[in-house]
């Protein structure tokens, strides 16, 4: 039996929330690795990347595999503040070491509450993070090939205002304006359309 292998994955603090509220349920993220674009320039088709025979084509597992999520944090006892913190947020240091216990705080949850201590999330050890994710499936589209259900799925929602009626411009063109802020957001090149890798998740106990 393969062994379940576990990755770091970076998420913002809106798409942590949206995870946390059970919004967000899949990810897009641009392919990079030379050996998986040769495979798309030489005219594979997008499947043929997600085969599990080739699997370490992506940098994020095949379903099955864990991803734990890296957000932006700070350590408690380093913020100054001294108040009790929801049972989600003690982290035992090390594992193994107990009882030494750490207790975090989450920018996505605690907004202000450890302001000029937060530390960037690509800085988070694993034995922080709270939040782990089972990969349910992996498949390779291009960025623009997304459906509005898609985009929900990605964790973005229509203001109730907009949101009343199904079939109205404005909510129709609400979600691909969305997605490509979103996109770019992150630094992403919206214009070029990348392949991008679409990794769908559930969240499990860690």
């Amino acid at each position: 039996m393969s062994q379940v292998k576990e990755r770091p994955i970076l998420f913002s603090a809106p798409m942590v929330r949206a995870i946390l509220e059970g919004r967000k349920t899949v990810t897009r993220r641009e392919v990079k690795k030379r050996p998986a674009l040769d495979c798309l320039t030489a005219g594979f088709e997008p499947a043929f990347l997600a085969l599990p025979g080739n699997a370490d084509l992506c940098p994020y597992g095949k379903p099955g595999d864990r991803l734990w999520v890296r957000e932006t944090f700070a350590f408690a006892d380093k913020s100054g503040s001294h108040d009790a913190a929801p049972d989600d947020h003690w982290r035992p240091a090390r594992p193994g070491m107990e009882p030494e216990i750490y207790r975090c705080w989450y920018r996505a949850s605690d907004g202000h509450t450890a302001d000029g201590f937060w530390k960037p999330s690509i800085h988070m050890p694993r034995w922080a993070s709270r939040i782990l994710l089972g990969i349910s499936d992996v498949r390779v589209e291009r960025l623009q090939d997304i459906s509005r259900a898609d985009i929900r799925a990605e964790g973005l929602q229509c203001p109730p205002e907009l949101a009343s009626d199904d079939v109205s411009p404005n909510y129709r063109d609400w979600y691909p304006a969305a997605w490509r802020e979103l996109w770019e957001s992150t630094g992403g090149d919206w214009d070029s359309n990348p392949w991008v890798w679409v990794v769908e998740f559930k969240r499990v106990t860690p």
